[in-house]
């Protein structure tokens, strides 16, 4: 089952593009202001061939980066043949030969051909680019941020492969230039039926209730889904129902279970739907134990060789409204500016922090007034990423927070989460100019290329 196939983010609504952004014939360009003592975004051409959703490949040059057309979903023909054009024409506008080409990391992408195809008729190495890397990435750049510094990423969207070829999409990283550490992710739901579920939050509210042992449930409650009847069954067969700790599914089983969108005709249809009503609801006080977090084993990730194994699963539960793990691992020294080069220290090994927000979807569940429901979910995740981030806070002593992704046009959760994380004196960076979600994602990508391609010689 092909992943790009899996899960349409919650990336609906397209970024108005901003007065001091510029429309060319080729697409979006943006000049990039230059923070820190770091000339990489000049010293390095680097051509990135972004996502599969809403694809617009980019050329990050000169402080400057220059986006193709936006081409669409990398789903049909006609989108995949505009690919490579797209790329060269973008390769004709550089002043110097690019040094690398970017792209996803999975290699069944359109793009990622394309971008390994060009790549070794140039001679220029291509690099695999994690997605929610990718997604830390393009708000640094836009940020003017090219230096190496770690920040802590919250990257929130629909799917994107993980380094672990697991289908990724609720991610706290600590990032630094081209290494990325995966701190903590959601508690992954089940996909019954694969691809089908991101597109029938009915299914991902029926996981929900198989993995609390209400299974029994789904038929019923779901009478007007033939295929419920025998979900259950299909739940019982992990090799049928592949993992995603993804926030996009995360509110699509909430607009499920809340009877909001059993199946969606519009992309983030579900996920709107439960805004739209959350912000018309005063929310409910938040309830002890609707989250919670848990430890485990993390392990590093930059380029693909700098990988190393976490410790051992070992877990402990903390409720919500804490955002302690139990023994904290001993804090580590955040690494001195490091300029154009990664060689930040990463955190070691040590206890990955999941968060779980079972506990509220199966309230939701029960809850017979939906507008009620959609406020207290709105609420209450917004409440629980800021205690997961405070947790990584503790952990790498990093006070610098990138939100990103497409769950980031829930405006109900960026205003929460911009608001309550600068009260606790985190110093936030988000999407400005750009869309948070995959529109963006080449200057991410292109970002870490640059991070990880050799300075030229002076």
């Amino acid at each position: 089952m092909s992943l790009s196939t899996l899960v349409a983010g919650v990336e609906a609504r397209a970024s108005s593009v901003p007065a001091d952004a510029v429309s060319t014939p080729t697409g979006l360009a943006l000049s990039l202001p230059s923070i820190g003592a770091s000339g990489l975004a000049d010293a390095l051409p680097v051509l990135a061939l972004g996502a599969w959703f809403k694809h617009a490949a980019c050329l990050l040059a000169d402080g400057r980066a220059q986006f193709g057309p936006n081409l669409g979903d990398l789903d049909n023909a006609d989108a995949c043949r505009a690919v490579e054009p797209a790329a060269l024409a973008l390769l004709a506008q550089a002043a110097a030969p690019v040094r690398a080409i970017a792209h996803d990391l999975h290699p069944d992408f359109h793009s990622t051909r394309v971008a390994c195809a060009l790549a070794a008729r140039l001679g220029v190495p291509a690099i695999g680019v994690q997605h929610h890397h990718a997604h830390v990435g393009a708000v640094l750049a836009e940020h003017g941020r090219f230096d190496a510094r770690p920040v802590l990423g919250l990257a929130l969207d629909g799917v994107g492969l993980g380094t672990d070829g697991e289908a990724w999409g609720g991610e706290l990283l600590w990032v630094a230039g081209g290494e990325f550490v995966r701190l903590g992710h959601l508690r992954p739901l089940r996909l019954p039926g694969g691809d089908r579920a991101a597109r029938e939050p009915w299914r991902m509210a029926a996981a929900v209730l198989h993995a609390d042992g209400r299974g029994d449930e789904i038929a019923h409650r779901f009478s007007g889904q033939p295929a419920a009847a025998m979900l259950a069954q299909v739940l019982a067969r992990p090799a049928l129902c592949p993992p995603t700790s993804s926030l996009g599914r995360h509110f699509d089983a909430a607009a499920g279970l809340l009877g909001l969108c059993e199946v969606m005709q519009d992309e983030a249809e579900a996920a709107i739907a439960l805004e739209r009503l959350a912000a018309s609801t005063a929310a409910p006080e938040l309830a002890p134990g609707d989250w919670r977090i848990r430890c485990g084993g993390d392990a590093l990730h930059g380029a693909p060789d700098a990988a190393r194994a976490g410790a051992e699963r070992e877990a402990s539960e903390v409720p919500g409204a804490r955002a302690d793990c139990g023994a904290p691992d001993a804090p580590w020294a955040a690494p001195a500016p490091t300029g154009a080069h990664p060689g930040a220290s990463a955190p070691p090994p040590g206890s990955a922090l999941e968060l779980d927000l079972h506990p509220l979807l199966l309230r939701l569940a029960d809850e017979p007034d939906a507008a009620r429901g959609a406020a207290r979910f709105q609420a209450t995740l917004a409440a629980a990423l800021v205690h997961w981030v405070e947790a990584a806070r503790r952990r790498t002593d990093c006070a610098t927070v990138v939100l990103s992704g497409g769950c980031l046009h829930n405006r109900l959760l960026a205003d929460a989460l911009h608001t309550a994380l600068p009260a606790r004196g985190f110093e936030v960076l988000g999407a400005r100019r750009l869309s948070p979600g995959d529109a963006g994602l080449a200057l991410g990508q292109a970002w870490v290329a640059m991070h990880r391609t050799p300075c030229p010689p002076l």
